[in-house]
């Protein structure tokens, strides 16, 4: 691994451990036992290893989005998109624990991940329609587009909220369990019992 792979993959887990506010370019060159001069001929700022940070976030879960939207999900297939999504944002927690700041700091990411929720939302019309239409799901097409909307809201600030309830229980299998039983818990109403069970089913070690 190169000096700016180690750059790149040291200021993402101190971000995630500390906060990206919190954590100065300094404190990355000292972690990484090297000199800031070193890091600037690298990155010239703290920005351009956030906007390059964001673009492997970006990437991955562009790439999740498009290949549940190039088939029909059932309950399940759905339970595990929603589990790989949450690996992705615990993967960046950075991102998501400081959203608000972050964005209105950092233009261009603001603008690509605006997008990103756009597509989230998207998808996850594409998913329940889908389950509507195999009779699955039972809503109206108002009630689906409401559904979306609370789906990505939940998805989008679960990781604060989680942490905020939890603050010592940093297992990521516990907080990504509970994110997604909490997003699948939207959906519950609106399946049929049986789905509604299998929710339950899948759920019951995160159900505090």
């Amino acid at each position: 691994m190169n000096t700016r792979e180690r750059i790149l993959e040291t200021s993402l887990r101190l971000f995630n451990s500390f906060g990206e506010p919190n954590t100065s370019t300094n404190h990355i060159a000292d972690e990484m036992n090297i000199s800031p001069g070193n890091l600037y001929y690298h990155f010239r700022n703290k920005g351009e290893i956030v906007g390059l940070l964001f673009q492997g976030y970006e990437r991955r879960m562009l790439e999740l989005l498009s290949a549940s939207e190039s088939r029909d999900l059932d309950v399940e297939d759905m339970w595990l998109f929603l589990h790989l999504a949450f690996e992705i944002i615990w993967d960046y927690r950075f991102l998501y624990r400081d959203l608000d700041n972050l964005l209105g700091r950092h233009r261009l990411v603001r603008r690509h991940f605006q997008r990103i929720m756009r597509r989230k939302t998207d998808t996850a019309l594409s998913i329940c329609r889908g389950l509507a239409k195999a009779g699955v799901l039972r809503a109206s097409e108002e009630e689906i587009d409401s559904l979306c909307r609370n789906i990505v809201l939940v998805a989008t600030y679960w990781m604060s909220f989680d942490n905020a309830v939890r603050p010592r229980d940093t297992n990521p299998g516990n907080v990504l369990g509970r994110g997604v039983y909490q997003v699948m818990s939207l959906v519950a109403p609106f399946l049929d019992g049986d789905q509604r069970v299998l929710i339950q089913t899948l759920g019951r070690r995160y159900i505090v």
